[in-house]
């Protein structure tokens, strides 16, 4: 009798799935996935796991997950050879080019995309190869406001300051919830824990949320606001730390201008005209400025809630502010800069002074928005293809993303994209988006491709440097995305027939090089140049990093290197053409006459905000049988007494509506909590898996209904471009 024995291997991977950035520990046994768990000697993340990162060997096995690029023909979908793909994408793209210029075609980006490191630093090739100003992202649904601050204060718009929350006394959270987000453009791995740590040494954690959010329930204090109302918080606050003289630089001294025009910009706002309008007391708007400006180590922080709303950008501004001028900003334990290995532009050239940054460089077609970033709103996409005329766009690449359920008046976005020429996806999955596509090409599995986070040690908690090489071998068919994205972009610019990826990687490399001193990049040619793909350009960017680290030394620590805590980095960081920090950016000072305006508008009745779950971020996670299990989440929250009101009873059917726009109804499911301020009710983004044409099996089960179809497309924050999600007045009825 033979015995068989079963070889079990352990791999090391960071989490791809959400902002934490976990790292795991993943037991495999004959080409399957076992189990998942929380790398106990991970650097950055210690253990912690939640539970995304155990769903990622749902998302490798999914049956719906897409393994062969699909071709639509005659309306329907059918598997193709990548070669084929590539001739199809050829043939009508460049027919788009040449009929209507180089400014037809739009290229579309999702969150996942900032997960992969292949998409992060190829895109860009693509994106230089089409020549097009018609560029979205996921960006100005969620973050833009915080890129034009940090853009016009610090000269980069990914110099972002996050909490020290290890060394902290004093956090207060306003319009986020990081226990279940485990941080957003703040890279916090179990911020559950790190919150109990400081209570423990006798800090305290402070949350103002229109919900009593799992935050808030951690918290010891939690404070009611009105949605929308942040500005005004922030702007009392701001009042109160001028007039009891409680105004202090801290490291920021010598770096900043006078103070004069910024404290008569505040005078109108003081606590008690301020109260009323935001809902909470005078007194306590006066005491939580008071404490934040005495506390040694303390510390503001503000997310979705502050951007995606009318004021987004004054919002995430006044934070800064207070943060700086209450002495805490580039202070341990107060909002610091991290220093990442690679890829970071506050860590290149010359340290202290740059060109900065600027806004509005062209605008939008059909709205006249500003671009951002390089970026144009999302929320204008669908004008930009369904409004006749010389420029509209007539083919899109979208990468990632799911537009359809995320963007406002998605419904409308659905039928622009069915007037489209051509339309190509890169995506895992066949969704409310993709289905809109003639060419779709895959993905591989996360676990089927390197890692290596490119945005997000530039917002973590703590620097470091991780690296995961692949746990099982791509199909031989399939490219990874990087090749994928060589190839269009050599289509973009004209190529005939099949390419060779290697060769236009080498191009590609090449073309990087041509941005150093010749002795330098003779030098990295040398070091990097037997690389190819991702680790080639990693391999470079470290070497030229902070740290003068190389691609093998991170390869050679499973668990990551610990580049330590965060330390003071100005004026080194600041990219600011004068090498000081802009208080007042001439943008940010004229949109205050919009919050004066604001200032005595009545709250409505009722008002709508989203929120977030730890196992749904994302539409697409709907599908995994780990986070779609368990209780409904797609339910709309409403207070008890706003229940009683409205005739409303727990597991009721609702119509929820504008009130400006009665008409366009959701039918909603009702769950009553106590945790909702009254007159606020909360629906959750990212579903409505009804639509037809998908493959979203799981999905569909319990498809949840689309926020989003409510939201005004028009509604944006002026600077920024981003998107209104929250602060929606809205009427509410029984079904």
């Amino acid at each position: 009798m033979t015995e068989t024995r079963t070889t079990t291997t352990t791999h090391y991977r960071i989490c791809p799935l959400c902002e934490a950035c976990c790292g795991l520990e993943i037991k495999v046994s004959e080409g399957r996935v076992t189990r998942i768990s929380g790398h106990a000697d991970d650097v950055f993340s210690q253990g912690y796991i939640c539970p995304k990162g155990a769903a990622l060997k749902d998302l490798h096995e999914d049956p719906d997950r897409l393994r062969q690029p699909l071709i639509k023909r005659q309306g329907q979908f059918e598997p193709a050879s990548w070669e084929e793909a590539y001739a199809e994408i050829e043939q009508r793209l460049q027919a788009v080019q040449a009929r209507h210029g180089r400014h037809s075609v739009a290229a579309v980006a999702g969150n996942p995309s900032a997960h992969k490191i292949g998409l992060m630093l190829y895109y860009p090739r693509l994106l230089k190869a089409l020549g097009t100003r018609n560029i979205f992202s996921a960006a100005t649904l969620d973050q833009m406001p915080r890129h034009v601050v940090s853009g016009l204060m610090y000269g980069h718009w990914m110099s972002v300051p996050v909490p020290d929350i290890t060394r902290t006394d004093w956090l207060l959270v306003l319009g986020a919830n990081p226990v279940a987000s485990n941080g957003s453009m703040w890279t916090v791995p179990d911020f559950r824990g790190k919150a109990k740590a400081l209570q423990a040494r006798g800090g305290k954690l402070i949350v103002i949320d229109p919900r009593r959010s799992e935050t808030a329930a951690l918290a010891d204090e939690h404070h009611f606001i009105r949605p929308g109302a942040d500005v005004f918080l922030l702007l009392g606050m701001l009042h109160t730390v001028f007039e009891s003289g409680l105004a202090r630089a801290g490291a920021a001294e010598g770096l900043i201008g006078s103070l004069d025009e910024l404290r008569q910009a505040v005078a109108p706002f003081a606590p008690e005209v301020v109260a009323e309008r935001c809902g909470l007391p005078a007194e306590t708007i006066v005491r939580l400025a008071t404490e934040l400006a005495t506390t040694p180590r303390a510390v503001l922080y503000g997310r979705i809630g502050t951007c995606t709303q009318d004021f987004g950008s004054l919002s995430t501004w006044l934070i800064d502010l207070l943060n700086l001028l209450t002495g805490h900003l580039d202070q341990v334990g107060g909002s610091m800069f991290p220093k990442a290995a690679a890829f970071a532009a506050n860590t290149a050239g010359p340290a202290g002074q740059g060109r900065g940054v600027k806004l509005g460089r062209f605008s939008s077609r059909v709205s006249s928005a500003p671009e951002v970033m390089g970026e144009l709103p999302i929320s204008c996409l669908a004008e930009e293809i369904d409004t006749p005329g010389e420029g509209a766009v007539r083919a899109l690449i979208t990468i990632a993303t799911n537009p359809v359920l995320s963007a406002p008046n998605g419904q409308r976005l659905s039928k622009a994209l069915e007037q489209l020429d051509f339309m190509v996806s890169l995506d895992i999955y066949l969704n409310e988006t993709t289905r809109h596509a003639d060419v779709i090409l895959p993905a591989p599995s996360p676990l089927e491709d390197l890692h290596y986070d490119v945005p997000f040690p530039q917002l973590s908690w703590r620097n470091h440097a991780r690296y995961s090489a692949p746990i099982f071998q791509r199909p031989a068919e399939q490219p990874a995305e990087w090749q994928s994205l060589l190839r269009l972009a050599a289509i973009a610019q004209g190529a005939q027939g099949p390419q060779d990826s290697q060769k236009l990687d080498d191009e590609y490399f090449a073309d990087e090089l041509k941005r150093l001193p010749a002795d330098l990049a003779e030098a990295a040619r040398a070091a990097s140049g037997h690389l190819q793909g991702p680790d080639r350009l990693l391999d470079l960017a470290l070497r030229g990093g902070p740290y003068k680290l190389g691609l093998e030394q991170v390869q050679a620590a499973p668990a990551g290197l610990d580049l330590g805590e965060l330390q003071p980095r100005l004026p080194e960081l600041l990219r600011t053409p004068d090498g000081h920090i802009d208080l007042t950016p001439p943008p940010l000072m004229q949109d205050l006459q919009r919050a004066t305006a604001a200032l005595h508008e009545n709250a409505p009745a009722l008002t709508l905000i989203g929120r977030r779950d730890v196992r749904s971020n994302n539409s697409w996670m709907h599908n995994l049988p780990i986070l779609a299990k368990g209780p409904e989440r797609c339910t709309l929250l409403v207070h008890p007494s706003d229940a009683q009101r409205l005739g409303l009873q727990d597991g009721s059917q609702a119509r929820l509506s504008r009130s400006d726009q009665p008409a366009n109804t959701l039918l909603v499911p009702v769950q009553l909590s106590a945790a909702m301020m009254p007159g606020v009710v909360s629906l959750p983004h990212g579903w409505g898996h009804d639509q037809a044409g998908t493959r979203l099996k799981l999905a569909a089960e319990r498809p949840g209904v689309n926020l989003n179809a409510l939201l005004d497309e028009q509604r944006r924050d002026p600077l920024s471009g981003n998107s209104v999600l929250s602060g929606v007045a809205v009427n509410l009825v029984a079904a």
